[in-house]
C-alpha cells in the first residue's frame, strides 16, 4: 500500500519543524547541531520516545494504515541519511586540503600510526579476555577499536574553523588514513571467518565482488591482494575523477543546474565502484570529493550548491537516522553485558586519548592540544556500527559484544563535540593555519635591515636547509644567525612553524 501525499506532507512538516526548532533552542546552551539532531532522532525513533509511532495512528483518517505510514517514513529517513553520509564525506574530501600534508607530515604520520596501532592492540586484547581462541573475532574487535568517525570529526573541525589549520588538517587526514586501515583489517577478519564457514551457509549478498568469489582461492595472499585492489582504486579515482570534473566544467557553464547533477553522478559512480571492490562507501565518497576539490573550488558557485544541498538538507537526516537507532536501554540488559561494556568503553577511550596525546607530543605540540586531538579521535559511529552489524551477521560477535559496541558508539559520540569545545575555550587554544611557501619567503622590512649584512648563518639541529634565490630556508628544531662572530638572532622552530626564512 502506498502512503498518501497528505500523510507524507504532514509527517515531513513535523520532522522539518523538529530539525529546525530543537537545534535553534539548544544553541542557547552551546549544544552543537550534531548533538541536537541526534536527540531529534532519539525523540522520534522506536528506541526512544517513538514519536513517529505515536503520530502515525492519528493520520489513519487520510486512508493510509499506520504501519504503512511508519514503514515508509523510516525508509525515507534512512535513505536520506545514507545520501547525507555520502554528501558529508564528499564535502570533507573537497575541503580537506592535502597540500597541507607537506607541512604536517610528522603529525599526520604519528597520528595515523599510533591511533591505529595502540587502539587495535587494545581491542584485540579486550576480546581475548573473553574469547581467547577466536582469532577472526579478535581481528574484528581490533578493527572496531581502530576505526574513527570522520562523520563526527569533520563537522567538529569545520564548526570550529580548524579545516585550514595544521592541527585540524592533521586530524582529518589521519582519521581518513586510519579508517582505511581499519576497513582493510575488517575485510581481512571477515574473509578469514568466511574461510571457516561452510559454503552451504547462505549469507546476505552485497555489491562486493568478494561475496561472489570463493575466498579459498586467495589462500594466504588475500591481504596482499586486497591491499593492491585498494591502492589501484585510490590511484584511478584520484587520476580519473579530476579529469571527469574538468571535462564537465568545460562542457557545461558554471551557472547551469545540470553541472551539479553531473558532479553528483560522478560521486555516486565512484562510490559504487568502490563498493563493488569491497571498499567502504565512506572512503569512496571522500576520494571522489578529494578528486573534485580543485575543479569544484575553481567554480565557487558549484561548491556553494554542494554545501547547500548537503548541510542544508541531507546531512541532518544522517544524524537523525543515527539517533533513531540508539537504544540506551541496552545498558541495563544484564550484569555480564555491563562488564563487557565497561571494559570496551574504558579500553577504547583511554587508548584513543593516550595515542592522540602521544602522537602530537612527539611532534612538539602542547599537552593540552595532544589531549584535544586524542578526544577528537574517540567517537565511534557509522563505520563502527556497520562493521559490528557485519560481525553479528557472520556470528563473529554475540549479542553482548554487539551491545557493547552500540553503547560505545553512543557514549563516545554524544559528549565529544562539547568536550572539545570546552577544552579549546577553557585553555584558549590557538590553531594558526600553515603558511604557504610564498608566504614563507616573505620577510618584514625590520628583518631585512637586521639580516642584510649577515655574513655567516649557522643552522643548529635542522632537519632540512636549502638555498633558493639567495635566501636560506630552514626548518627543524632551532636556528641562529651569527655576524662577525656575534650572535644577532636565535629562535626555536616549533611544530606549528612551517618555514624560517633567513636572508644571507
Amino acid at each position: 500500500m502506498i502512503m498518501s501525499n497528505d500523510a507524507f506532507l504532514i509527517l515531513f512538516l513535523i520532522l522539518i519543524g523538529l530539525m529546525t526548532i530543537i537545534p535553534l533552542f539548544l544553541r542557547k546552551f552551546k549544544i552543537p547541531d550534531v548533538i541536537a539532531l541526534l536527540l531529534v532522532g532519539m525523540l522520534i525513533g522506536p528506541n526512544g520516545f517513538d514519536l513517529l509511532g505515536r503520530l502515525t495512528p492519528l493520520l489513519s483518517f487520510l486512508g493510509t494504515k499506520p504501519d504503512v505510514v511508519e514503514a515508509h517514513s523510516l525508509t525515507l529517513i534512512n535513505s536520506l541519511g545514507s545520501l547525507g553520509l555520502l554528501f558529508l564525506m564528499t564535502l570533507a574530501g573537497m575541503e580537506a586540503d592535502f597540500k597541507l600534508i607537506r607541512n604536517s607530515r610528522r603529525p599526520v604520520i604519528a597520528l595515523s600510526v599510533l591511533t591505529f596501532l595502540i587502539p587495535s592492540v587494545s581491542g584485540y586484547l579486550v576480546y581475548a579476555c573473553f574469547k581467547a581462541d577466536d582469532f577472526p573475532g579478535k581481528l574484528l574487535y581490533a578493527s572496531l577499536f581502530a576505526s574513527h568517525s570522520v562523520g563526527i570529526v569533520f563537522p567538529i573541525i569545520r564548526e570550529l574553523n580548524l579545516v585550514r589549520s595544521l592541527f585540524g588538517a592533521a586530524i582529518l587526514i589521519s582519521t581518513v588514513i586510519t579508517d582505511v586501515a581499519s576497513i582493510v583489517l575488517l575485510a581481512v577478519s571477515v574473509q578469514i571467518k568466511k574461510l571457516s564457514i561452510s559454503q552451504d551457509v547462505a549469507l546476505n549478498k552485497t555489491l562486493s565482488l568478494f561475496d561472489y568469489i570463493d575466498p579459498k582461492i586467495f589462500g594466504n595472499y588475500f591481504t596482499v591482494f586486497f591491499l593492491v585492489v585498494v591502492l589501484l582504486y585510490f590511484v584511478l579515482v584520484l587520476f580519473l575523477v579530476p579529469k571527469a570534473g574538468g571535462y564537465l566544467l568545460k562542457v557545461l557553464d558554471e551557472g547551469q543546474d545540470g553541472l551539479i547533477t553531473c558532479f553528483i553522478f560522478v560521486v555516486l559512480v565512484t562510490v559504487l565502484i568502490g563498493e563493488f571492490l569491497g571498499i567502504n562507501l565512506v572512503v569512496g565518497a571522500f576520494l571522489a570529493g578529494l578528486g573534485l576539490s580543485r575543479v569544484v573550488k575553481s567554480a565557487g558557485e558549484t561548491f556553494r550548491k554542494f554545501e547547500g544541498i548537503g548541510y542544508g538538507f541531507l546531512i541532518p537526516f544522517l544524524f537523525i537516522s543515527i539517533g533513531m537507532k540508539t537504544d540506551l536501554r541496552m545498558l541495563f540488559q544484564s550484569a555480564g553485558n555491563l562488564q563487557i561494556i565497561l571494559l570496551t568503553v574504558v579500553g577504547l577511550v583511554g587508548n584513543k586519548v593516550f595515542s592522540g596525546w602521544l602522537a602530537l607530543r612527539l611532534c612538539g605540540f602542547s599537552n593540552v592540544k595532544g589531549i584535544c586531538a586524542g578526544v577528537m579521535t574517540v567517537p565511534q559511529l557509522s563505520a563502527t556500527l556497520a562493521a559490528a552489524a557485519i560481525g553479528k551477521e557472520l556470528g563473529m560477535l554475540d549479542n553482548n559484544f554487539f551491545n557493547a559496541i552500540v553503547v560505545l558508539s553512543i557514549v563516545t559520540t554524544l559528549p565529544v563535540p562539547n568536550l572539545v569545545r570546552w577544552i579549546i575555550e577553557h585553555y584558549q587554544l590557538k590553531f594558526p593555519a600553515p603558511r604557504t611557501q610564498d608566504e614563507a619567503f616573505r620577510i618584514t622590512e625590520e628583518q631585512d635591515d637586521l639580516l642584510r649584512d649577515c655574513e655567516i648563518a649557522r643552522l643548529r639541529d635542522c632537519e632540512i636547509a636549502r638555498l633558493r634565490d639567495g635566501e636560506m630556508v630552514a626548518w627543524g628544531k632551532c636556528f641562529s644567525l651569527v655576524s662577525e662572530k656575534k650572535l644577532i638572532f636565535k629562535g626555536p622552530a616549533s611544530a606549528e612553524m612551517d618555514f624560517l626564512p633567513l636572508v644571507l
